[in-house]
């Protein structure tokens, strides 16, 4: 998830301010991340926010998520904001090194 807003802000002074708390679930992982990704966008597009950390948290079914959030505004833009998650081409996989994704992101 970091990697996706890395994509588009620069966190490097960024701190959190605010705290969110989402429940999210689905079927599979892969799912999972794509409801995280699409909270993310869904902060930015109504509250101004953007994650700068996250915790998850296994409830049955999915996750409680803990993202750490502060305003958009006072980071720098070093990317186009993303405004959709797109299904194809998502890979996710756990190897040796730990997990690993990719994903579309519709701009």
């Amino acid at each position: 998830m970091l990697g996706t807003v890395e994509s588009f802000l620069d966190l490097e002074s960024a701190h959190a301010v605010h705290t969110r708390l989402r429940r999210l679930t689905a079927d599979r992982d892969d799912d999972l991340l794509v409801a995280v990704l699409e909270e993310v966008i869904y902060l930015l597009d109504t509250v101004g926010e953007t994650p700068v950390d996250l915790r998850l948290r296994d409830v049955d079914g999915g996750v409680d998520v803990t993202f750490a959030t502060t305003d958009a505004s006072t980071l720098v833009q070093v990317g186009a904001v993303p405004k959709a998650v797109s299904l194809n081409e998502l890979r996710f996989s756990q190897g040796r090194h730990g997990w690993r994704c990719a994903v579309t992101l519709d701009v």
